[in-house]
C-alpha cells in the first residue's frame, strides 16, 4: 500500500500572510506521504525559483524532487512540483503543455517504490471551466498516446467544485475519485477543489483531508491525502 498526497502549498504564504517553507514541510512530514503532488511551488516572479530550497528538501525531509530539467533552482513546471521519498526510483518523466490564456502545465513522472511501479500525474488546472476542460482532454489525451501504460494516479488543485459537470466528468469516465473531502478555505473548509483520481488497476483503501493546527495555517487550502493499493 502507497500512500500519495496533494497540496497547493500558495508559495508556503499561510493564512498569516507569513512566507514560512519550513511549515510547509512540517505538514508534509505529518502526513508522510509515499508520493506528493505540489501546486503553487514556485515563486511568481523573476527566475521562478522553488519556494523550498532544495537543499532544506534534502536535509529535513525524506523526500527528493523529481527534476524536469526544466528551469535551475525551480522544483518543477509552473508551480507544479512531485515529490518522491528518497528510495524511490524515478524511471521516467516529463512537463505536459496545457492550453491556456496564462501559464498553466501539469507533470508526469513513472516511479518505482515499494516493488510498484506507478505513474503520478501533477496538475493545477484554470479558474475558467471552459480553459479547465480544455486541459482535462489535452492531459487525458497525453496519457492514452503513452506508449506504456501503468496504473495511474492524478492529483492536484482542480478548481472544480462539482464532479458531476465540467472536467471532472471528463476524467471520471476513466478514474475514480478518492472522496477525500472538502479542501479550501483553509480555515473553513467549503469546497472540493483538490483531487485524487485513479485508474484501474488501483484501489483507495483510505482517504481524507490533513485537518491540523500546522496545515490551518500554511496555506489556504489543506492537503488531501489516500491510501492506495494494486486491485
Amino acid at each position: 500500500m502507497l500512500k500519495v498526497a496533494s497540496y497547493n502549498m500558495r508559495k508556503s504564504i499561510g493564512t498569516d500572510r507569513r512566507r514560512r517553507p519550513e511549515r510547509t514541510l512540517e505538514v508534509l512530514r505529518e502526513i508522510d506521504a509515499d508520493i506528493v503532488a505540489l501546486q503553487e511551488c514556485d515563486r511568481r516572479f523573476g527566475k521562478r525559483h522553488g519556494v523550498i530550497p532544495l537543499h532544506m528538501l534534502e536535509e529535513h525531509s525524506p523526500w527528493k524532487a523529481v527534476q524536469f530539467g526544466v528551469r535551475t533552482g525551480s522544483m518543477g513546471w509552473h508551480g507544479n512540483a512531485i515529490l518522491v521519498r528518497k528510495e524511490a526510483q524515478v524511471l521516467d518523466c516529463e512537463v505536459i503543455h496545457l492550453p491556456a490564456l496564462e501559464p498553466r502545465g501539469a507533470v508526469m513522472a513513472d516511479v518505482r517504490i515499494g516493488g510498484e511501479m506507478m505513474r503520478v500525474v501533477g496538475m493545477h488546472l484554470d479558474l475558467s471551466g471552459l480553459w479547465r476542460r480544455r486541459q482535462a482532454h489535452a492531459i487525458l489525451t497525453h496519457l492514452s498516446a503513452s506508449e506504456r501504460a501503468l496504473p495511474t494516479v492524478m492529483m492536484g488543485d482542480l478548481n472544480d467544485w462539482s464532479s458531476q459537470s465540467g472536467c471532472l466528468r471528463d476524467f471520471g469516465r476513466d478514474f475514480a475519485f478518492a472522496p477525500t473531502g472538502r479542501s479550501f478555505h483553509a480555515r473553513r473548509p467549503v469546497a472540493r477543489l483538490d483531487r485524487i483520481m485513479v485508474s484501474a488497476g488501483l484501489q483507495v483503501r483510505d482517504c481524507g483531508v490533513h485537518d491540523s493546527a500546522a496545515s490551518r495555517t500554511a496555506s489556504d487550502h489543506l492537503p488531501i491525502w489516500a491510501d492506495l493499493a494494486r486491485g
